[in-house]
């Protein structure tokens, strides 16, 4: 499949060429005249790379950057910047802001072509070293080890299974260990004095967790517990840190990490704190249908427990099933004993809004 680039150049001609040039090169190119409708192109179709001009109306190429840099979903994407200024300031604030490059107007064919080859190899290499695959996994760790001769705790890493309901970790544990979800499901959460849980973030298949606490060497903020039977792979803490502190990509990316967990997690205490009942259910069910694998036909099946969607929702449990029922009569799930079947996921974002 072909990569995806989206284009943000004001000018007419000069936006018409790069569009003509990159399809040439075999790319699927979109393009926009603005900032404002760049951003909107770029949610909505999740591009491998942005080319994007500086001096713009309506919003500028610097404008463009730092609101994507706040957005999780499109943050990672390769951004290069398009400018007619050559001078040395104006590209380390590009630089400064997270763009990946900087190419100056008028450019060379290939000099472009190059150097959109190079960081979307950049962007698929970072993207491998967090590979899903155990094996990969390992490897990636073990590389570390070598470079550094880090001998210690080699042998101790495992994969440890934990059934449904388990707990990980719990409040105010010292972490010893990073944690990778290898297959399963695992909730984050915090209990008030009542017992009463909120879930904060749930946690999928191929992801990380535990990683703040560990880093600030301070004792667990919330627990964690497996929502259904999972394989989780226990990296000890000094090989993570070594790898934290020596490989420049990964450091990057797990910074990257911990900015998005951070923004969904304020997100979702926004959304508990001033969204209706109804958008609260909506939001829960649509998080755990995102980390659902269970699907047929569009339809998305999950099989949560009322007290989990209670708790991601951050509402009683008894309001939670007159909202379900409420769902249901309007046929946007339908429930079969403990499992809800979401219809069509796109019903439940609109309700959102």
């Amino acid at each position: 499949m072909n990569k995806k680039i989206i284009v943000i150049e004001d000018n007419y001609e000069v936006r018409d060429n790069l569009c003509e040039i990159l399809e040439l090169a075999e790319y699927d190119v979109v393009s926009a005249e603005n900032g404002k409708i760049g951003i909107e192109m770029i949610r909505r179709s999740a591009p491998d790379l942005i080319l994007c001009d500086v001096m713009m109306p309506v919003l500028d190429g610097y404008g463009v950057l730092k609101i994507l840099n706040r957005d999780p979903q499109v943050n990672h994407i390769p951004f290069i910047f398009l400018t007619a200024k050559s001078e040395k300031p104006d590209q380390r604030k590009g630089m400064g802001l997270g763009a990946t490059d900087y190419i100056t107007k008028p450019f060379d064919d290939v000099e472009l072509l190059e150097a959109i080859e190079i960081r979307l190899k950049k962007a698929a290499d970072i993207k491998n070293s967090f590979d899903k695959a155990p094996q990969r996994l390992n490897e990636f760790f073990s590389d570390v080890k070598a470079q550094k001769d880090i001998l210690l705790l080699t042998d101790d890493r495992e994969i440890r299974r934990y059934k449904a309901k388990d707990v990980i970790y719990e409040f105010a544990e010292i972490p010893r260990w990073l944690y990778y979800l290898t297959e399963g499901q695992v909730k984050l959460y915090q209990s008030n004095d009542m017992g009463k849980e909120l879930i904060t973030q749930v946690i999928k298949q191929g992801e990380f967790f535990g990683f703040n606490d560990l880093i600030e060497d301070k004792a667990y903020q919330m627990s964690a517990a497996a929502l259904k039977d999972s394989d989780i792979t226990l990296i000890p803490k000094a090989d993570f840190m070594a790898m934290l502190y020596s490989n420049r990509d990964f450091s990057i990316q797990f910074i990257k990490m911990i900015s998005n967990k951070a923004v969904q997690s304020e997100k979702q205490m926004i959304e508990m704190a001033y969204n209706s009942v109804r958008k609260k259910v909506a939001n829960a069910l649509i998080s755990f249908a995102i980390q659902s694998t269970l699907s047929e036909n569009e339809k998305i099946f999950i099989s949560q427990s009322r007290e989990d969607l209670a708790a991601k929702a951050g509402t009683a449990k008894e309001t939670l099933i007159r909202t379900l029922s409420d769902f249901k009569d309007e046929n946007l799930i339908k429930i079969k004993a403990r499992q809800i079947i979401i219809n069509n996921i796109q019903d439940l974002k609109d309700l959102i809004g």
